[in-house]
C-alpha cells in the first residue's frame, strides 16, 4: 500500500537483494554501517543476505517513516549514483552543481566521494526535501 511518504520501493529493494551480499539494499534503506559489514563479510557469509529477504518490508517501512519524501526522487538518486556516481550525475540531480562539477572532473573525489555518499545519500536527500 502506498502511503505520502511511500520514499522507497520495496521492488528495488529485492532488486537490490539480488546483489545484496555487497549491502546494496542495506545502504538503499539507510543503514551504512550493515551495508558496509555485508560489503566486506559478503552478506555475513550469506547467512545475513538470505535472512535479509525477510527482513526488507520492514526495512521498506523503516525508510519510509525515516525520510521525508519530496521533489528529489530516492530511487532515482540510488539509480544514479549507482551507475553514474563517479562523475557527480546524482549531485547535478540534487541541485549540489559544485560538488557534480567536482565529481566529474575528479572521478567523485577519487572514489572517496562516492563512498561518503553511499553512506549519507539518504540524509542528503532528506535535508533538500525538508527545506523545500
Amino acid at each position: 500500500m502506498a502511503t505520502s511518504n511511500d520514499t522507497h520501493l520495496k521492488s528495488i529493494g529485492y532488486i537490490l537483494w539480488i546483489f545484496g551480499f555487497t549491502g546494496s539494499h542495506r545502504f538503499y534503506y539507510g543503514k551504512p554501517v550493515t551495508g558496509t559489514i555485508w560489503f566486506f563479510t559478503l552478506g555475513l557469509l550469506l547467512i545475513g543476505w538470505i535472512i535479509d529477504l525477510f527482513l526488507i518490508p520492514s526495512m521498506d517501512r523503516e525508510a519510509d517513516r525515516r525520510y521525508q519524501s519530496g521533489h528529489i526522487d530516492y530511487t532515482l538518486a540510488w539509480v544514479l549514483l549507482t551507475f553514474l556516481g563517479l562523475f557527480g550525475i546524482h549531485r547535478f540531480y540534487m541541485g549540489k552543481w559544485v560538488t557534480g562539477i567536482l565529481y566529474l572532473l575528479t572521478g567523485g573525489l577519487f572514489g572517496l566521494g562516492y563512498l561518503y555518499d553511499l553512506w549519507t545519500l539518504n540524509d542528503q536527500i532528506a535535508m533538500i526535501n525538508t527545506r523545500a
